[in-house]
């Protein structure tokens, strides 16, 4: 019976379905390029060798064609100039790249020992391909953002060695200035609370020296009047005890408030306190006839001593001292002049005798170092400075220094004075007041002394230096230092600098040291 016709029926499908499949026909194709096809393919036919499968199969037909039509035309042409080509791109066929190994994008080559190559935008052009150098670059350097699409396929460059070379070198120095500036905090830190530092973690250094290290000899004045503060003093700086406070404390801890007696006694270094006071209070060890002036002393204060010591009258060392041109001295006062040290006299001396000896003793100081005799007075001025405001030997000569960079005639404009506090002090008569501060009244006072109103040295000497300070004022340290403060007056610590900046900030230091030692003579 005859067929009926289905609502579903496609009326196209029939045509469609009896076109060639050109899957079949490609695949064909392919399997032969890659050699898995039948070893005899069959002719084409007419049909099949008319008709390309594709428009692109169209143009590689169209390229063949062309490069088989330009070997005649080269024939017949003269072959141009010869030219060097860099870096152009290199075209290859299609049945080269046929013969490769392997295509190219999969890490093979288009001839055995030639480098990589990858396909280029020209595949579909022509039949060749633009050959360039395969990288080693990943999809996942890609999405990492060490490549761009640009560059995914070319040679990596070399990693510059130099660069990384100066890279460390940079980080290197960052370390370095950290660790320095970390390093350079704690010193200051350090400097600065040391004492606080020490309390708290229980690292505080004995006051007082072991039992044993006695050793040497030491000559320690006790003045009438004199208590345990300013003995316990006496002794630190006679290098008797280890610290200024030790003696005192040992005799506060121990409750003792024993009579001193006034004189020179005859000691040993590095002794404890315990050993020091029972030296003090051996009359042994007290120097008969004898005396000791230490340096920076005024006449004013040494004439006591020589009495205490000696067994004179006070009034008949005062009138020996009234008259300097008996001793070759030409100025109007002995300031100066009565050279600190220890003597011992025999019974009977005169106080003109004891004058006399302590006047040369001076003298010889200043032939020692050299001195002119017309500079003689100017030298001790210097000297008597220098002993008031340095504490160590290695700060004399600093101090020195600083004194002569100020009296320079090129600095006068900037300075003018020579700005002393002892100079100060002396002439307003509170040298030694227990403070080391000067009164804003002795700053201003204008008297001969005070280097604050007058310009130049001061009149004359304000105390009796030693061996050191003279030779100190005679050989000052090299050095461009204007400004100088004692930041720790326990232990001597000076600040020497060459501009007022670092002055002022010196001068803090000292601020705050002594508002954490109100009671160590600010």
């Amino acid at each position: 019976m005859p067929d009926v016709p289905s609502p579903f029926d496609d009326p196209f499908a029939d045509l469609f379905g009896k076109l060639p499949d050109p899957r079949k026909r490609r695949s064909a194709g392919e399997d032969a390029a890659r050699g898995t096809a039948d070893p005899v393919p069959p002719p084409p036919t007419p049909a099949q060798s008319a008709a390309p499968l594709s428009r692109r199969e169209a143009r590689e037909a169209a390229a063949r064609q062309a490069a088989s039509a330009k070997p005649a035309e080269a024939a017949t042409s003269p072959a141009p100039p010869a030219t060097p080509v860099a870096a152009a791109p290199i075209p290859v066929s299609s049945a080269a790249i046929s013969n490769a190994e392997e295509w190219p994008f999969l890490g093979g080559s288009v001839a055995t020992g030639s480098p990589a190559y990858s396909r280029g935008a020209g595949d579909d052009s022509a039949g060749a391909v633009t050959v360039r150098p395969v990288a080693t670059a990943t999809l996942e350097d890609l999405f990492a953002g060490e490549h761009t699409t640009d560059s995914l396929g070319q040679v990596p460059p070399p990693k510059n060695k130099r660069r990384r070379r100066i890279g460390g070198w940079i980080a290197l120095g960052v370390v370095l200035v950290i660790l320095g500036g970390i390093a350079g905090g704690a010193l200051y830190v350090w400097n600065a609370y040391e004492d606080q530092i020490r309390e708290v973690m229980g690292w505080e250094e004995p006051k007082d020296y072991e039992a044993g290290l006695a050793n040497g000899e030491a000559f320690v004045t006790v003045a009438s009047g004199d208590t345990g503060a300013p003995i316990s003093r006496s002794l630190f700086e006679a290098g008797v005890t280890k610290t200024p406070e030790a003696f005192y404390d040992y005799l506060i801890d121990t409750g003792q408030n024993p009579p001193f007696v006034p004189g020179v006694f005859k000691m040993q270094k590095q002794m404890t306190s315990e050993a020091a006071l029972a030296a003090l209070l051996d009359p042994a060890s007290k120097i008969e006839n004898g005396a000791q002036l230490r340096e920076g002393l005024t006449v004013a204060q040494s004439l006591p001593l020589l009495a205490e010591g000696i067994g004179l009258p006070i009034e008949d060392l005062q009138a020996a001292v009234a008259t300097p041109a008996d001793y070759g001295v030409t100025a109007d006062t002995l300031e100066g002049w009565l050279f600190p040290a220890t003597y011992t006299f025999d019974p009977g001396v005169t106080a003109r005798d004891v004058i006399a000896t302590l006047v040369n003793r001076t003298v010889q100081s200043l032939d020692s170092a050299g001195v002119p005799v017309e500079d003689r007075q100017r030298v001790l001025t210097v000297a008597s400075i220098i002993q008031r405001e340095a504490r160590f030997e290695d700060d004399f000569y600093k101090v020195s220094r600083v004194i002569e960079n100020r009296l320079n005639p090129s600095n006068q404009e900037t300075f003018g004075l020579l700005q002393m506090d002892s100079t100060a002090q002396y002439g307003y008569g509170e040298m030694h007041d227990g403070t080391a501060s000067s009164s804003a009244e002795a700053l201003a006072d204008d008297n001969p002394w005070n280097t604050y109103v007058r310009t130049g040295l001061p009149i004359g000497p304000i105390s009796n230096p030693g061996d050191t300070a003279i030779d100190a004022a005679m050989h000052p340290a090299d050095g461009d230092w204007l400004y100088f403060v004692t930041v720790n007056l326990d232990t001597g610590e000076t600040v020497f600098t060459s501009n007022l900046a670092d002055h002022n900030r010196a001068v803090a230091q000292w601020q705050a040291w002594c508002s954490d030692h109100p009671d160590s003579g600010c």
